[in-house]
């Protein structure tokens, strides 16, 4: 959690920015004013940089991306990296990738996201984008880990299949009329969701839906769900509510407005909604885990 504020920072909390670190990869979120001096004090390098993620082109999610490109070029980060963010602010992009002279020594990839969908697959994940309602044009995103097959140690044994023979079963899906569906079960991949700035509609519980970590926005408070609406944010209630029905194992209030000054009244308000699972308040330059497949 590199900065939990929304709009305006405060003394305890900075701009938006979020890393996700997973399978060797990092991916920025919604990097805001402040995020590469967050990082530092993180212990984030810009070599941990693989991709970047706006959701949408107000300031605090998106200022810091100036600082963060110049720095992935200055420390000439050695792989590629890229970036999404909505197809609508290209001239944003540009001009905060352009802000200031400096000298390009990485291959940036501009990827925008113009409609819902798959952006990216990798071994380690599949990248999708979902549109959220905001004043401005928003996406969120979903992050889906491959399932995979969990060996069954009893199967095997009763097949009379060891050593060597279990990895030729993994690899050829059968071994002498015994097939990997006889000796393994489904492993489901792990799932992620990031949704900022937005009111309640079908793209964020569609990001939401079966999250093992669900990190989302709670600007306001369930008093202000007025607010909430005319300025297209949610409140805590509400964020509780969709991580409750859509399963979420785990989830992450966060962008929270400077009126409040006790963040126990968001994990309340969040409890008083029924949401059961594991649930933190989020505060600056705090490490969550990814839960542990079930």
């Amino acid at each position: 959690m590199l900065g939990t504020a929304s709009q305006v920072p405060t003394r305890h909390r900075n701009h938006n920015g979020y890393l996700l670190r997973w399978d060797g990869e990092g991916i920025l979120f919604d990097p805001g004013e402040g995020t590469q001096r967050q990082m530092l004090r993180a212990g984030v390098a810009a070599h941990d940089l693989n991709r970047i993620c706006v959701t949408h082109f107000h300031g605090d999610h998106s200022l810091g991306l100036a600082g963060v490109i110049q720095r992935i070029n200055l420390d000439r980060v050695p792989h590629p990296v890229t970036a999404h963010y909505p197809a609508s602010g290209q001239h944003f992009f540009e001009r905060l990738r352009y802000a200031t002279a400096y000298r390009e020594s990485v291959q940036l990839t501009q990827v925008p996201v113009a409609e819902d969908g798959v952006l990216a697959e990798t071994p380690s994940y599949r990248l999708e984008a979902r549109r959220l309602s905001h004043p401005v044009e928003s996406f969120g995103y979903r992050l889906v880990e491959p399932d995979g097959r969990r060996m069954l140690p009893e199967a095997l044994r009763a097949h009379g299949i060891a050593g060597p023979d279990v990895g030729r079963l993994q690899r050829d899906g059968v071994l002498g009329g015994v097939s990997l569906d006889d000796v393994s079960e489904l492993r489901r991949g792990q799932r992620f969701a990031f949704v900022m700035d937005t009111r309640l509609c079908d793209g964020v519980r569609g990001l939401a839906d079966g999250c093992d970590l669900l990190v989302i926005e709670s600007t306001f408070l369930d008093e202000d769900v007025r607010l909430a609406e005319d300025h297209g944010h949610l409140t805590a209630g509400q964020a509780a509510t969709v991580a409750r029905e859509a399963g979420v194992r785990h989830l992450v209030l966060t962008h929270f407005s400077q009126r409040y000054t006790d963040p126990s009244e968001f994990e309340r308000q969040a409890r008083a909604a029924g949401f059961t699972g594991e649930l933190t308040v989020a505060e600056d330059l705090m490490r969550v885990p990814v839960p542990k497949r079930s």
